[in-house]
């Protein structure tokens, strides 16, 4: 199929099942985290009560780095007869949220590390502490370097175009790599915190199956938006305003 082309109603089809099937992993997921915190974990608190402070990391990290990233990638191909600029705008809004929760998430495992008593406990030496840390600056550069690209004025077409595909690449590393902290996240807290896991008491089997909902939902993420047949087919308002912005750039 010509890149230009419309994809076959067929195929439409498909990727509207499949983008709802992802919504609703994704749903799934902020569920079954919000009931682990609340059952197993002793639900929300802040820096009065450290250890349970840790409690936003998970929840916040699945709503921020988990749902709210994915679905910003699919933004695009989810919400295909919107306006290219409507786009832009809400693909960077929801970015933008998902760095809030982030930091906050992050602002919540460093206090509870280091408020911890009876004596601190020790940052950054866990392998998913160095992924998660990776990932969250990846997704960090990607927000400047896109806001820069693709928001800011005067920035030549030639030179957007070219970004692309660096853009969507580390775009989509970054998520995966969120996915893959996610779950050694998962396995850390369930090998520190429960002493029998190998009978797979109930909190192991949660825990497990928040983790194989973060593999679905990485899986059918990427799948959708690596998908040539999904492809969103560019609107005509969406070709005016491309050679308004070469024709203005070269004048």
């Amino acid at each position: 199929m010509d890149n230009n082309s419309a994809p076959p109603p067929s195929a439409l089809n498909n990727f509207r099942v499949l983008y709802l099937v992802t919504q609703l992993v994704g749903i799934t997921i902020i569920i079954l985290v919000s009931c682990w915190v609340g059952i197993h974990l002793n639900g929300l608190a802040w820096t009065s009560q450290p250890a349970v402070q840790f409690n936003w990391h998970p929840l916040l990290m699945s709503v921020g780095m988990i749902f709210l990233y994915g679905n910003s990638i699919l933004i695009y191909r989810g919400f295909r007869y919107a306006s290219k600029k409507a786009l832009k705008l809400t693909h960077a809004t929801i970015h933008g949220a998902a760095f809030v929760f982030t930091v906050i998430a992050l602002v919540a495992v460093f206090d509870s590390h280091n408020l911890a008593r009876p004596a601190p406990i020790p940052n950054m030496y866990t392998l998913h502490s160095w992924v998660g840390l990776s990932a969250v600056l990846l997704f960090s550069l990607q927000y400047v370097f896109g806001f820069v690209s693709y928001l800011f004025p005067g920035v030549r077409e030639q030179l957007r175009a070219s970004y692309m595909p660096v853009h969507v690449f580390f775009g989509i590393a970054g998520f995966v790599m969120a996915i893959a902290a996610a779950l050694l996240g998962l396995l850390e807290k369930a090998i520190f915190s429960i002493p029998n896991y190998a009978a797979l008491p109930a909190q192991a089997i949660l825990i497990n199956a928040i983790g194989l909902m973060y593999i679905l939902y990485g899986g059918l993420v990427v799948f959708l938006v690596t998908e040539r047949q999904y492809k969103r087919h560019p609107l005509p308002e969406d070709v005016m305003l491309l050679t308004h912005s070469s024709s203005t750039g070269t004048s």
